[in-house]
């Protein structure tokens, strides 16, 4: 495929992809080691999906930004389905650490948008 999407078009993706991937994570707990067929195969048809869109996404981003935000953005919906749905506990640790990875992500998107900016002066 020789399409390259725009910016816009890559953030839209890699949102995509991450709600695909947190789909297909909530199904992994869902499947009960396999034991359930329909979220096993959700489970499957998701991540195959979310790694499809991020396949496209590097084309136009770079490696660094796509996988810090897809990977933080990721852990932090993981976690409030995780809290929210399966009743898993809110601890200060966990809020903490989800905090780091997210400031992490940002940091990794700002300094890649400043590398760039020192590139085309």
């Amino acid at each position: 495929m020789n399409w390259i999407p725009t910016v816009a078009q890559a953030w839209g993706l890699l949102a995509l992809a991450i709600a695909l991937e947190v789909v297909g994570t909530t199904c992994m707990k869902l499947a009960d080691g396999f034991a359930r067929s329909v979220p096993t195969v959700v489970m499957f048809v998701c991540y195959a999906l979310a790694f499809s869109c991020n396949t496209l996404v590097v084309r136009t981003l770079d490696l660094s930004v796509t996988y810090a935000v897809w990977s933080g953005v990721g852990t932090l919906l993981t976690a409030a389905v995780g809290i929210l749905w399966f009743r898993e506990p809110a601890t200060a640790m966990k809020m903490v650490s989800i905090g780091l990875i997210v400031i992490g992500g940002i940091g990794l998107h700002g300094a890649s948008r400043a590398a760039a900016a020192g590139s085309s002066s």
